[in-house]
Order: C-alpha cells, then sequence, then structure tokens
C-alpha cells in the first residue's frame, strides 16, 4: 500500500519547490527490498510532466531478509548503498547520458530517519516496460547502455561510491563466503577478487545490471537502481546482466555472440584516446573470472539459486583452471 505522502505537508512542499503543480495522488510502485521502504508514483495537476517517482527509505528497526541473511553487517551494507545512491544522483550524473539514459534526479538527500529521493518517472519519459525475458533488440540496447555507461566513467576514481562496486564484491560477503560449501570455489574467492580489482581499465560499474533494473522505451532503455555503483571492471556488469536474462542454454549459444556486440559498442563510446583492443583483450580475459566471483556470493546465499547451472560451473571452472 502506497504510504500516504500527501498528508504531510512538508513532504508537499519539498515535491513542489522541485515541480510546479500540486501532487494529487499516490500509488505505489514497490517495495524495497527487506521492507526498507517503498517506491511510489506521485501524479501531479499544473506541472510539466504527469506524474513523479518518490523513493522513500526508511530503514525498519526489525531487520527481516527473504532468505535469513539479516544481520548487522547485512543492515550496514543496505545504509551505505543508499549514501552510495544519493551520491551518485547528486553528484554523478551528468547532463550528457543521453547513451545511457537514466532518471533525472529532481533531489536526493538524506532525512531523519533515512533517504529520499525525487526522480523523473520514467513511465511517463517514453520508458514504460519492464520485460524478464528479452528479444535481440531488447538485450542489445542494454548492452549498449552497459557499453556507454563504462565507457563514458573509464578512470574514474569512484569518489564518494564503492570502492568495489557491485553487490555481491567479496569484502562485503564475508558470512555468505563462511556458508560457501565449495571448499576449492571458497579457497579461490580471494585472487578472483584480486584479478578484477587490479584491472588496468577501470570504470565504474552499475553493480546491480539485471534485466529488472532496465526500463524499456520504443528504441533504447534506461536504468535505475544505483545503490551498488562503484569502481571496478566493466565485464563483471556484463556477465551478471547475461546471468539475469539466459537460460543456462542460451548462455552457451548466445553468450559468445553477445560479448561480441558488447564490446563493439563499447568501441563506439570510447574516447579517441583509448586503446579499444588492450580494453578488450583485458576484459574477455577476466570475464571467466566475473562469472565465477558472481557464482561465489550466489553459492553461498543461496545454493540452490536457478542461475547455478552448467554454463555458471563451466565458466567457474575455467577461471579456476
Amino acid at each position: 500500500m502506497a504510504r500516504n505522502l500527501l498528508s504531510d505537508e512538508a513532504t508537499v512542499a519539498w515535491i513542489q519547490s522541485h515541480l510546479r503543480g500540486d501532487p494529487t495522488s499516490v500509488e505505489s510502485v514497490q517495495s524495497l527490498w527487506s521492507g526498507y521502504g517503498e517506491i511510489v508514483r506521485v501524479h501531479l495537476r499544473g506541472a510539466d510532466v504527469p506524474s513523479v517517482i518518490v523513493k522513500w527509505v526508511e530503514p525498519p528497526h526489525d531487520m527481516k531478509h527473504p532468505r535469513g541473511w539479516s544481520g548487522r553487517a547485512s543492515h550496514d551494507r543496505k545504509l551505505k548503498s543508499y549514501r552510495v545512491e544519493q551520491c551518485f544522483y547528486s553528484d554523478w550524473i551528468a547532463n550528457d547520458t543521453a547513451s545511457h539514459r537514466t532518471a533525472r534526479c529532481h533531489s536526493a538527500e538524506a532525512t531523519g530517519h533515512g533517504w529520499r529521493f525525487l526522480l523523473e518517472d520514467l513511465d511517463a519519459a517514453g520508458y514504460p516496460r519492464r520485460c524478464m525475458s528479452l528479444n535481440s533488440a531488447q538485450l542489445d540496447h542494454c548492452l549498449r547502455w552497459l557499453a556507454s555507461f563504462h565507457a563514458h566513467f573509464l578512470h574514474r576514481k569512484p569518489t564518494g561510491l564503492w570502492r568495489v562496486g557491485t553487490y555481491w564484491h567479496l569484502a562485503t560477503r564475508k558470512e555468505e563466503l563462511k556458508a560457501l560449501r565449495d571448499p576449492k570455489l571458497r579457497g579461490a574467492a580471494p585472487a578472483l577478487d584480486a584479478a578484477l580489482n587490479r584491472c588496468q581499465f577501470r570504470t565504474l560499474v552499475h553493480g546491480d545490471a539485471k534485466v529488472a533494473n532496465f526500463c524499456f522505451g520504443a528504441n533504447d532503455v534506461a536504468a535505475v537502481d544505483f545503490q551498488y555503483v562503484g569502481g571496478g571492471c566493466g565485464i563483471k556488469d556484463v556477465a551478471y546482466f547475461l546471468s539475469s536474462c539466459l537460460t543456462d542454454g542460451e548462455c552457451e549459444a548466445q553468450a559468445p555472440q553477445h560479448l561480441d556486440t558488447y564490446f563493439r559498442f563499447l568501441r563506439q563510446h570510447l574516447a579517441a584516446d583509448v586503446d579499444g583492443d588492450a580494453v578488450e583483450r583485458e576484459w574477455r580475459a577476466l570475464y571467466p573470472a566475473a562469472w565465477a566471483d558472481f557464482h561465489r556470493f550466489l553459492a553461498g546465499w543461496a545454493p540452490d539459486h536457478w542461475k547455478i547451472h552448467r554454463y555458471t560451473r563451466r565458466m567457474t571452472e575455467q577461471a579456476l583452471s
């Protein structure tokens, strides 16, 4: 159920201070993970846009997690993720992001109890579709978005963001590593992490680039959810994205062509003084390690997860060998 934002005069004034017009109604879009808040759509009258999105974060006192991971480390990680998202929207989003479209941020700020974000409604902006399975054109749109994002932020120091992006990175997932039953993968975890983090061509990674975090328009996509954006190797986003939208058999049959497509887009977006051959060589070589790194997290967090399939295991074995 959508929180009753319109009964709070301060919240109404906050919305009105950034957008002309008056809020008229509120509808729920979704709850945040583990009950940490809610995303709502606020309809407007007399404004330049018909609606706006409010992401309202209020961490609960009673921490719960759908899979039981609800300790202090999990809570602290989530709190930092919202600080990172506030920083990304406030300090990092440039005006020239046409080829890696994000929601325009009208306001991102901490409150006494959490955070609040006033964001462009991407549905109203022409990106109304959410997809769980993609056709080839839609998949290419997502790969182009990732390529543009990675090229744009190449060699940028992730000030105010995660030093190592992605929600599964090893330093923040010690409990999941301890629960991992595969001794070979557990023992290799530090080496996999080091290989990915010491790459020469570091960029910003989205950090949670699953298909559910892309909003689809007629001929383009926009991305949302920047809680785990930070430094790293761009191929981590690519491997994770493919894991979110391809089955085992599809990975086996299609992953090589999707990698080719991604690197073709990446070369189109890289600055003229960047050695595209060197970037591709390094990131392609780390593709199996990116899969294995995510496998390490997943096997400790949810060992029965559908993404732990034959292709995942094959990429992991290739990385470990």
